[in-house]
């Protein structure tokens, strides 16, 4: 009975003392809706988490509350698009080691009939004054994604936006507002990758694309663990790395959603 009592506490304590370094094993990942609605995540982090003995925890909302748990350290690492807060991110101190991982674009889209009458466009300025002007609606992201970041700069910079019931804050994802969209035969701003991943559903067309104003880049960026010593900041550099690795940016590049390339990769060699 002694000896079983004392191979009990040799487990308790065997255990007690391996669990830290198992909790190490997650990787908490904060990203955006857009690599998690078009499918980009699923089909990569497994791939990961088989090279390696880590477990990926994602939470998906929008750029801002991406970044607002990356800041508080509720996350270990952030994927995001919206530059100008990833900048402001990093200068501020919130986070280390910021690196291009991929692109893709904005695209206006709408309804088949195109009642603002923008279709061919490939200035998104001037088809947005035109939305505003004809008062059809538009729905918005409203959730200060990186997305509805661009999006309200696009309406300042023309001068002009839709008022009233025609200007529907939605205060969701993206794949969310191209539904809503469409059950409301309005326009919205969207990545390509999520539009393509829900087009079948939703049947919106391809209004406005190519201007180079709606180019859409991704970074990657660790949390700084000198503002928070419980983050996981090996496993956070290890996903970075993996992912603007040659092997990450050729799974990127390979990814495909609706048959199509949807993401390009744009990793720089590490200084």
């Amino acid at each position: 009975m002694r000896f079983l009592s004392k191979q009990l506490a040799l487990l308790g304590f065997l255990l007690a003392a391996t669990a830290p370094a198992l909790a190490q094993q997650a990787i908490r990942l904060s990203t955006t809706t857009s690599t998690e609605n078009s499918g980009l995540l699923q089909y990569l982090l497994p791939k990961f988490e088989s090279k390696t003995n880590y477990r990926i925890s994602v939470i998906s909302v929008g750029t801002g509350k991406a970044l607002e748990l990356a800041k508080n350290g509720d996350v270990d690492v952030t994927l995001v698009h919206a530059r100008a807060a990833e900048d402001k991110f990093v200068a501020q101190g919130h986070g280390v080691k910021r690196r291009d991982v991929m692109y893709n674009d904005f695209i206006l889209v709408g309804p088949l009939s195109d009642p603002a009458g923008i279709k061919g466009s490939k200035d998104v300025l001037a088809a947005m004054k035109k939305i505003a002007a004809s008062q059809v609606r538009f729905v918005s992201r409203g959730d200060n994604s990186g997305t509805d970041q661009m999006e309200k700069a696009y309406w300042k910079q023309a001068g002009a936006q839709p008022q009233g019931a025609a200007y529907i804050s939605a205060g969701l994802g993206m794949g969310e507002v191209l539904n809503m969209a469409a059950e409301m035969n309005a326009y919205t701003l969207t990545d390509r990758a999520t539009y393509i991943a829900y087009k079948a559903r939703t049947g919106l067309q391809i209004a406005v694309e190519g201007d180079p104003r709606m180019f859409n880049p991704y970074g990657i960026i660790a949390v700084n663990p000198e503002r928070h010593k419980h983050v996981n900041y090996k496993g956070a550099m290890q996903l970075i790395e993996w992912m603007t690795s040659p092997e990450g940016q050729r799974l990127i590049a390979s990814f495909k959603a609706g048959g199509e390339q949807v993401f390009y990769p744009s990793a720089k060699a590490a200084k």
